[in-house]
């Protein structure tokens, strides 16, 4: 988006120049190899650009390896207090960590930063709403939102006063609005540095993805964030999902087809969900980008078929099928499974 600075994880570039990366987190213990490594493909198969990896001991490390020399997924070992783990994590090939440099002894960041140093290791600083501390809210004159910008600006700091400047920053909250105004003055602070954006504990379904995507969309629309995360009680997979269609929502990306259908109403002359449900299935596979329209009526139905792809607008025997705003044909819902396979063909 906006920053200037950009950063290479082994071959993955955020910041400056590059696209809005879309992130999850593996939600399986690293002992489980081959879980782990499956959860892997299902992610890179989503779409899924980067991963963290939980590591709280030192007994995952071997694990930790392991994963990262098997998975073509860019791996981010996530490390909290424990500064020994996170060289131990660079030192089994892992290019980017996540530490919380407030809550690691300072003599021993000083080493964590030497090591990424040599290493060419990108760290992500993050701070979330949990962890702020009773000096940070004291000092913000107890507005939470201020509280995680002067967390990450600690933080910050520490690591830039020792010259390293790979860096990643991110602060999270539960709150839509602490998140968004605690991000804006981030990047205001340093607009030049790479920013992963997300609302931490969102929750599970809808509830989950409705907070997730105000948050995440909020800070896109004001030009921040490079990398994201839609935090959700769920498969990882759909957080990617998710994320994707919130990009695609604003056209900062482009994955899948853009699926447009009505929400009805007393006018409609077909039944839009069941035709939504005969046609989803057979979208996969057609170019990321293209448009399919599926309307409800003659209102809105030719307007928005002629400006997609393809579009189909309900009948009262049927459906419709326009390309490209020219018609293919007037079919009952018997046909439309045998037609719509050759009508969605490029």
């Amino acid at each position: 988006m906006n920053s200037k600075r950009q950063v290479n994880i082994n071959g993955l570039t955020i910041g400056g120049n590059a696209p809005v990366r879309v992130e999850s987190m593996l939600k399986i213990s690293l002992d489980k190899h081959e879980e782990c490594l499956s959860q892997c493909e299902r992610l890179l198969k989503a779409g899924c650009e980067m991963a963290r990896a939980a590591l709280p001991e030192a007994k995952y490390v071997p694990d930790l390896k392991a994963l990262v020399e098997s998975t073509r997924l860019v791996i981010m070992a996530d490390i909290h207090f424990d500064p020994a783990l996170a060289i131990l994590a660079m030192e089994a090939g892992c290019k980017a960590i996540r530490i919380n440099p407030g809550n690691m002894p300072l003599n021993r960041l000083n080493d964590v930063i030497a090591c990424a140093k040599s290493m060419g290791v990108v760290i992500r600083i993050g701070a979330n709403g949990g962890s702020v501390s009773q000096s940070q809210l004291e000092e913000a004159r107890g507005d939470r939102a201020e509280a995680l910008f002067i967390a990450v600006r600690e933080q910050a700091e520490l690591l830039l006063e020792n010259g390293f400047t790979n860096l990643i920053l991110s602060a999270k909250s539960s709150s839509v609005p602490e998140c968004v105004r605690a991000n804006e003055m981030i990047a205001e602070k340093y607009p030049d540095f790479p920013m992963h954006i997300g609302l931490t504990e969102a929750g599970p379904g809808d509830g989950g993805i409705v907070k997730g995507t105000a948050c995440i969309s909020a800070l896109l629309m004001r030009g921040i964030g490079d990398t994201l995360r839609v935090s959700l009680t769920d498969e990882p997979e759909r957080e990617v999902r998710v994320g994707y269609e919130i990009l695609k929502a604003l056209e900062l990306r482009t994955r899948g087809v853009n699926l447009i259908s009505c929400p009805t109403c007393g006018r409609r002359r077909a039944d839009v969900m069941r035709l939504v449900k005969i046609v989803e299935p057979m979208l996969e596979g057609l170019p990321d980008g293209v448009s399919v329209a599926v309307m409800g009526c003659e209102v809105n139905g030719p307007k928005e078929a002629r400006h997609a792809q393809f579009g189909i607008a309900g009948t009262p025997g049927g459906a419709v099928l326009f390309r490209e705003g020219k018609s293919f044909g007037e079919y009952p819902f018997d046909e439309l499974e045998e037609v719509l396979p050759k009508f969605l063909k490029m």
